[in-house]
């Protein structure tokens, strides 16, 4: 199967726009900043949520979000997703009739920089839940970290976003990117279900802190390995631990931290032969810490 590279486009004018202002010396200064919008996600006739977002691939976020709150299933036949631009509205249809009302009785508020929120219960799906003891070598880290630092991107124009990438191997396959990294990893996730593209041999590479809701939207896309340049919550790595998810944090130069699923690294990477992490790349990371 042949998979077309997808990467944001810091050329939209709708995600970005503008903004005059002065510098520290009181010098007129134009910046560009990114755009938020709502998003509200309707499953067939029953309205599920409004997420704030940055307007893009409104489609995979919407089928991403609900496939990985468990209100849609994999099995489930879609016979639709439809996109109203000027109501900013997403309406995914399915061919038979889902029940959605118990898991929005019970909802979880998140840490979420745009303020997450889980429906039913955060755990739910993970019972028995085994992931792929898929190989992951030490050195295909290098090149994804590099690869995705020099991405062009949204990021690199505006800040005040977070990224995701699908990987495969040392080969980006798709690069996300939203003012939440729980939307950046949501758009992933519609993606690959209308990709068809399986998540067995992936790694998923996140700018973000690795807290539990990311820890479990990876698990349940059964994705085996989640890297971040950033740190770790407690439970986010206890929930790693529990389902055997390679969990790697504070991914920076020639550094790593890994605290679950040590099983699968493959250590083949000379250190002596990684560059120092530059003062460019440092700045970058730390913002979405």
């Amino acid at each position: 199967m042949t998979i077309d590279l997808i990467l944001p486009d810091p050329e939209d004018p709708r995600l970005s726009r503008a903004v005059e202002g002065v510098d520290e010396n009181g010098q007129g200064k134009s910046i560009r900043v990114i755009e938020e919008r709502p998003l509200t996600i309707y499953l067939n006739s029953q309205e599920i949520v409004t997420a704030m977002t940055i307007g893009d691939h409104p489609e995979y976020l919407a089928l991403g979000f609900l496939l990985n709150q468990g209100m849609l299933k994999k099995s489930d036949q879609i016979t639709g997703i439809d996109f109203d631009e000027e109501l900013e509205v997403v309406v995914v249809r399915t061919a038979g009739v889902t029940d959605v009302e118990d898991k929005l009785e019970k909802k979880t508020r998140t840490s979420g920089c745009a303020v997450g929120t889980v429906f039913g219960d955060m755990m739910a799906g993970l019972e028995g839940l085994t992931l792929p003891d898929t190989p992951v070598h030490t050195s295909t880290f290098y090149d994804l970290s590099y690869q995705i630092n020099h991405t062009p991107s949204l990021y690199m124009e505006t800040g005040a976003i977070h990224g995701t990438a699908l990987c495969q191997g040392r080969k980006v396959l798709a690069y996300m990117e939203d003012v939440g990294r729980h939307n950046a990893v949501d758009k992933i996730a519609g993606w690959m279900y209308l990709s068809g593209v399986p998540a067995a041999d992936k790694v998923l590479y996140t700018t973000g802190r690795l807290t539990s809701e990311m820890v479990i939207k990876t698990a349940l896309m059964g994705i085996p390995t989640l890297i971040s340049r950033s740190g770790f919550t407690a439970w986010g790595v206890d929930i790693a631990q529990q389902v055997g998810l390679t969990l790697i944090g504070r991914m920076r130069g020639k550094k790593f931290t890994c605290l679950s699923g040590q099983h699968r690294l493959v250590f083949d990477q000379d250190l002596s032969l990684v560059p120092d992490e530059d003062k460019k790349q440092r700045r970058k990371g730390a913002v979405h810490d």
